[in-house]
């Protein structure tokens, strides 16, 4: 699976776990270039308090379009260092 904003591949693992629609994908498979720590958080009540990154393509942003639980409640284990996209960020094969 390839994470793709602004014509440029943000991530690729063949191991991304699926929830509620979403692919995650493993936090090493995500390139770091292109992340910037967000403030922005959110509250899920069985996956916990999730954080968010802004993406940075070619000195465009695209604000909070990755988000990841640092901490997920026990429900939501399997995806501790996993990392997941939105907001026009296309998920392909």
């Amino acid at each position: 699976m390839k994470a793709v904003w602004n014509n440029q591949v943000i991530a690729e693992s063949n191991d991304t776990i699926v929830v509620e629609n979403n692919h995650y994908f493993p936090k090493d498979s995500v390139k770091p270039e292109f992340l910037r720590e967000s403030p922005t958080h959110s509250t899920c009540p069985w996956k916990g308090l999730a954080s968010y990154y802004t993406l940075e393509v070619d000195g465009k942003q695209n604000q909070d379009a990755a988000w990841y639980y640092p901490e997920p409640k026990e429900a939501a284990a399997n995806i501790t260092n996993y990392v997941a996209f939105w907001k026009g960020v296309q998920i392909t094969n």
